[in-house]
């Protein structure tokens, strides 16, 4: 009877370890509970933004159509920037994750798997150039020129001039400027009307100089300056004339009265939310996401206008040089599935996903044949991007020295204000950058 009763129980035991064995296996990417394949997904969203909520229902076509299941965690920004790489570090399984291009590219790297191979038919049918082409640049800058694709683009975004047509109208003004003498025309108009010319966040205060630094200098020359060393053979000080002629025309638009008066208390969004969308202020400088953020504060006869930064006299670049960039998504290299992920990747960057982007997130389409799908918001945009032949990072790279950020962005929210002429911010960025 014993006997009878311990090879029940051994029976018992092994039959539940047979159970366990085959269930899911969320360490290594195997087999869930359904018998499919589980991929984990670490996402730069948060739920409740319009984008997650695009990639969540797209998740669930995904799902049915194919027999993998996909663990998504919408992380937010913070989240995904303060917690990927140590769960990346640690081993933790996670197969795709997104953010920007440059942070993907650069800062987490050394964590991606090639996708030359496995992108190859993807990109043929449906990569923009241009946005594939910023990929591989951005893991070429921090990979000794190694321009191996390593990531693939969504959410493209263009940083500019975004305008409001219905107050250049009323003003008088045609046309959208393209040099700096029709933007300072531009904006004496407008001021003559009762209108305020320019408003901006301090957000976007730092992106702000550091395009209009680059439009007399080059991307290199700003990287030079605030990194203080030579960058691909170009070598600038704070000295340098160019450097005092952007911050004196910068200047120049704070004493005639073009910005707001609000410039220097203007915490984000209260610039785009409180004074460009109500129609208080005619001019935002802010990238091509704004119209969805600032959708519930737009008046009602707001005609969404667009124009890339103006060409500066005797500068370096013209209009055509902008900071386009986009979101990318990548695959770890420590995948166990990179097949299933990448095929998840196209599905989220391609068809009718990248049309509910461009519908619901109101997004620049990532997918060629979407080319032609824009919102209406963003129409004004498609010139100025398509006519870019130059593309800066974010910011034009004003902001690669961590140390001296907060001083410039301070330093110009002063100059904004007329709080500094152009020889003071000189001086006070010497003085921050201990010259």
């Amino acid at each position: 009877m014993k006997k009878r009763v311990l090879s029940v129980l051994l029976c018992t035991v092994m039959v539940a370890a047979m159970i366990v064995g085959c269930g899911k296996k969320s360490d290594d990417g195997g087999s869930s509970e359904s018998g499919g394949k589980t991929l984990v997904y670490w996402s730069m969203w948060s739920e409740e933004e319009p984008q997650a909520k695009v990639i969540k229902a797209a998740i669930a076509k995904f799902e049915e159509e194919n027999d993998i299941k996909v663990d998504v965690q919408f992380k937010g920004r913070n989240g995904q920037r303060e917690g990927l790489q140590p769960a990346l570090d640690a081993k933790q399984t996670i197969d795709i994750f997104d953010e920007d291009v440059n942070r993907v590219n650069g800062t987490w790297g050394k964590y991606l798997l090639d996708l030359e191979d496995l992108a190859a038919d993807y990109e043929a049918t449906h990569g923009v150039e241009s946005l594939m082409a910023i990929a591989r640049n951005a893991y070429g800058q921090t990979h000794d020129g190694d321009e191996t694709l390593h990531s693939i683009p969504y959410q493209p975004s263009i940083f500019g001039m975004f305008y409001n047509k219905t107050l250049f109208d009323k003003a008088g003004v045609e046309g959208a400027p393209e040099t700096w003498e029709e933007f300072d025309e531009a904006c004496a108009k407008l001021l003559d009307a009762g209108i305020t010319p320019i408003t901006a966040d301090d957000a976007y205060m730092t992106p702000y100089i550091g395009i209009h630094l680059a439009k007399y200098l080059g991307q290199d020359g700003v990287k030079s300056l605030v990194m203080g060393e030579e960058v691909n053979g170009v070598s600038v000080t704070w000295d340098d004339p160019k450097v005092l002629a952007a911050a004196e025309s910068f200047a120049d638009f704070a004493k005639k009265g073009y910005f707001s008066k609000n410039i220097t208390t203007n915490a984000y969004p209260a610039g785009q939310n409180q004074e460009f969308a109500p129609g208080e202020a005619a001019i935002v400088i802010c990238g091509s996401w704004l119209p969805n953020e600032a959708k519930e504060s737009v008046a009602d006869d707001l005609v969404w206008g667009y124009f890339n930064y103006p060409t500066v006299p005797e500068g370096t670049d013209d209009n055509t040089a902008n900071n386009i960039a986009n979101q990318v998504f990548a695959i770890n290299k420590d995948s166990k599935m990179p097949e299933e992920a990448f095929k998840l990747i196209e599905y989220l960057v391609t068809g009718d996903t990248d049309k509910a982007f461009v519908s619901d997130a109101m997004c620049i389409p990532a997918d060629k044949e979407n080319a032609d799908n824009w919102p209406v918001e963003l129409e004004g945009v498609k010139a100025g991007f398509d006519a870019t032949t130059k593309y800066y990072d974010w910011a034009a790279g004003v902001e690669n020295n961590n140390d001296l950020t907060p001083a410039l962005k301070e330093n110009t929210i002063k100059l904004a204000g007329g709080e500094l002429d152009g020889a003071q911010f000189v001086k006070a960025m010497k003085e921050a950058a201990g010259q």
